[in-house]
């Protein structure tokens, strides 16, 4: 069976995800799905994906690398979406053979792929109890989300035009940019939400990490936000950026506090 809505059955056309186990003594039992980013268009594997779960490895949390569709393998929405959800609903239906906590599975993204971790924290769904599939029976809500450097905002002054047009195509209806528009879609029941951005971004502005922080405290739901003065956008673990090379510590202990992970480390 191919993924939802899939246009053929080549590589593009199949969603994949690489699965990342930390050693069984550090193990936490928690995982994070990773999405990278790359407007939408393609994906930075490599900073914003495969470095990302070796570090989280190194906390003792199973990291998931996901390779979405995207517009650069001919998909725009709903495409990217249905991915992450079915990443996330399936690290709960393996929980148990991939020895995880199907109550500690978050979601984290960068940049455009940011936006994508956004929208599944605030469009997500409980599951399809009567579904032979036991995949699509497990809800795709996240319990926790990390945004670093998120498009956030659709269809604003401080929305990335590039990630929107990928994502939606240049003439959308302007009801669904705005169903889209993350900061617009929080409730009380979107997840814990850790967000770091930067004053120095001229591609991502840091307004969209900031708005998502004011809807999320009007809403009532605990959130960690972060701005750095140093570094523009594309930054994944950003070691070599004083002041905001800061920002995995500052996360771990955000992670920590959540009971995500235990202990003080």
């Amino acid at each position: 069976m191919g993924a939802p809505g899939a246009k053929g059955d080549s590589p593009g056309d199949r969603p994949q995800i690489s699965f990342y186990l930390p050693e069984a003594a550090k193990s936490s039992g928690a995982a994070v799905v990773i999405c990278p980013g790359g407007g939408y268009a393609g994906l930075a594997m490599g900073h914003e994906g495969h470095e990302i779960a070796c570090w989280l490895n190194a906390l003792g949390i199973a990291g998931i690398v996901l390779d979405y569709r995207h517009r650069g393998k001919g998909y725009g929405h709903p495409a990217p979406s249905l991915d992450a959800a079915r990443a996330i609903r399936t690290a709960r239906a393996r929980a148990m053979v991939w020895k995880l906590d199907p109550q500690r599975i978050g979601v984290l993204g960068f940049s455009a792929g940011g936006h994508l971790a956004a929208t599944v924290a605030t469009r997500f769904d409980r599951g399809d109890a009567k579904s032979s599939d036991p995949i699509e029976r497990m809800s795709s809500r996240p319990d926790f989300a990390i945004l670093c450097y998120p498009v956030i905002a659709l269809g604003e002054p401080f929305a990335h035009g590039g990630s929107q047009e990928n994502l939606l195509g240049k003439t959308a209806p302007e009801e669904l940019v705005r169903s889209l528009s993350s900061e617009k879609q929080v409730t009380q029941d979107t997840p814990p939400t850790f967000l770091w951005h930067t004053s120095a971004d001229a591609c991502v502005p840091p307004e969209n990490s900031v708005q998502f922080y004011l809807a999320l405290q009007r809403a009532g739901v605990p959130a960690e936000l972060h701005i750095f003065e140093h570094g523009q956008h594309g930054l994944g673990l950003a070691a070599a950026v004083p002041g905001t090379s800061a920002w995995p510590r500052l996360c771990e202990k955000w992670l920590r506090g959540r009971g995500v992970l235990r202990g003080e480390g």
